[in-house]
């Protein structure tokens, strides 16, 4: 049976059949599920996300376990670790200044094997695999501003000891579409590829294989999520399985399972492995680098990113630590009901504590002015490097967690807290 005919059949099959309950959909989906009354504004936004099998994900993976082993025994370790992946081969490389004593290979290939590369078959085997470490110390033209900012040898208070670790601008963004504070698109598709790895380690199907990634296309009226347009999903797998076996799995036990079933309609598309066929993957089939996933990482696409990757990175880099402080005002922002939606740019100068500029844009949904909620974030939030670290604890080793599925919108992280909800609230009472 050819590819398009598999897609049509499986379709229609599964959108009469429902066969999975879903938790009720709250937020933007809460209530009735009768025909949304649109507007003429329909627009439609992707997102993507890929599994902790991606050659990509396996990197940022490896990376952020050699910092957790690290910060495991020296919480002021300076860490800068990139990671390669390809054909049998991890090459571990940066610069590391610690006193920690770690076997790097041995921490790279127990990743690798929780990961589930654990046979050649698969393409990449944790035991076998060469492993390639080239680690210096960090600069110590660096260490200067880092160690001790400007203003701290000015004035020597101690949430200014610590500068930032480079220049640069980092963006924080929150919205109401979902009860995660995140776009709907980035949402689902997280969910979906976080299911795709739980349906292959529980061995609900036998034949799927680490490597997979999904993307979700969200219809929009105006700028209410009202239904999902497609779903692509491609998954590793054995050679002994048909495409009808995949695309009924796939759809039933992934997609079905995390999506709310009145976000799907009989006109949703599904595209499982569009290609026909997904055996070869990891990083048999592509090379992986740390760093190359940072849309996933965060919003999905849907506001800005400023170009920086989180994972191998220690606290002192404002491209992760002030990436998440970003991220938690504009949660608590939204949670507070001072905004709809909130993007929060921060930029920073090497060596220097306090951050060069903070820009605040509500998209006409605050309801204070943006002027008005800068200062509102000035007065409330500490932006210096050392006070945020304080803050959220960022000297443990809690960063492998990080590495996949998402750095925003999952529970259990420090700066997914809505614990400045009531701070912020009292600015709406002054304002009546």
């Amino acid at each position: 049976m050819g590819r398009r005919r598999i897609f049509a059949k499986f379709r229609g099959l599964v959108l009469c059949d429902r066969p999975f309950f879903l938790q009720k959909p709250q937020h933007a989906f809460e209530g009735s599920k009768e025909k949304v009354m649109k507007t003429n504004k329909t627009r439609f936004f992707t997102s993507e996300s890929v599994t902790e099998g991606h050659p990509d994900k396996m990197c940022d993976q490896i990376s952020d376990a050699i910092l957790d082993a690290i910060l495991q025994q020296d919480p002021n370790a300076r860490v800068a670790c990139e990671t390669v992946v390809c054909t049998g081969t991890v090459f571990v490389m940066g610069q590391i200044t610690t006193t920690a004593i770690v076997d790097y290979a041995t921490v790279v290939r127990d990743t690798v094997r929780n990961v589930g590369y654990t046979r050649a078959k698969y393409g990449f085997d944790a035991d076998s695999c060469g492993v390639i470490i080239s680690l210096d110390k960090q600069s110590p033209d660096i260490a200067l501003g880092v160690d001790k900012s400007d203003e701290y040898r000015d004035r020597g208070e101690i949430l200014d000891m610590y500068g930032a670790g480079d220049q640069g601008m980092m963006f924080g963004y929150a919205c109401d579409e979902t009860p995660e504070y995140m776009p709907m698109a980035i949402t689902l598709a997280q969910k979906i590829s976080l299911r795709l790895a739980q349906v292959r380690k529980e061995g609900i199907v036998d034949y799927l294989r680490p490597d997979g990634k999904c993307q979700v296309t969200v219809e929009y009226d105006g700028d209410t999520p009202v239904r999902v347009d497609t779903i692509v999903l491609s998954a590793q797998h054995s050679p002994n399985v048909d495409s009808e076996t995949i695309a009924k799995d796939m759809i039933n036990l992934v997609i079905r399972k995390v999506v709310p079933l009145n976000l799907l309609d009989e006109k949703t598309k599904y595209y499982i492995n569009p290609t026909g066929r997904f055996e070869l993957g990891g990083p048999a089939a592509d090379s992986g680098l740390t760093g190359r996933k940072i849309i996933v990482d965060t919003y999905g696409g849907y506001c800005a990113h400023g170009g920086g990757a989180f994972s191998g990175k220690d606290p002192t880099k404002v491209d992760r630590s002030a990436a998440y402080m970003a991220r938690y005002i504009c949660k608590n922002v939204v949670a507070a009901g001072l905004a709809k939606k909130i993007q929060i740019q921060v930029s920073y100068a090497i060596g220097r504590s306090k951050p060069v500029s903070v820009d605040v844009n509500t998209y006409g949904t605050g309801v204070l002015s943006d002027a008005a909620l800068s200062e509102i974030i000035a007065d409330e939030f500490d932006l210096r490097p050392r006070a945020i670290i304080n803050l959220f604890g960022l000297q443990r080793p809690i960063y492998l967690a990080t590495a996949s599925y998402g750095h925003f919108g999952r529970e259990g992280f420090p700066w997914e807290k809505l614990d400045r909800v009531d701070d912020l609230k009292k600015y709406i009472a002054q304002e009546q």
